[in-house]
């Protein structure tokens, strides 16, 4: 045997992987974001407020509608607009998109 890996070789105690750490598992028991702040409420609208704390941690807009309890589309259009106002960024990371807040965004929820 020449040292190459072979399926089913006894002598073979480690095979190469690669791991990458979770992101967002932080939030993972999380059910219910926390309640936006009233005044971030009255500014911004009350949803567009709890998309905008919620992303506290990076979330994507599946994770986001589940935890806000509303459809992906109406998530996808509130972070087009925060978005657009530089509130939130975007960034794609092997296939799915993950929002989270920009310094502006972090300013604005405190």
């Amino acid at each position: 045997m020449t040292g190459r890996f072979k399926p089913g070789y006894a002598g073979a105690r480690y095979q190469p992987m690669i791991a990458y750490p979770v992101r967002g598992v932080a939030t993972l028991w999380e059910t219910t974001p926390p309640p936006p702040p009233d005044a971030l409420a009255a500014l911004i609208g009350r949803t567009r407020a709890g998309i905008l704390t919620t992303l506290a941690e990076p979330a994507t807009t599946t994770a986001l509608a589940r935890r806000l309890r509303l459809t992906p589309g109406a998530i996808s259009q509130h972070l087009s607009v925060l978005n657009a106002s530089g509130l939130v960024s975007r960034t794609r990371v092997a296939g799915t998109v993950l929002y989270r807040r920009t310094t502006r965004g972090d300013a604005l929820t405190e």
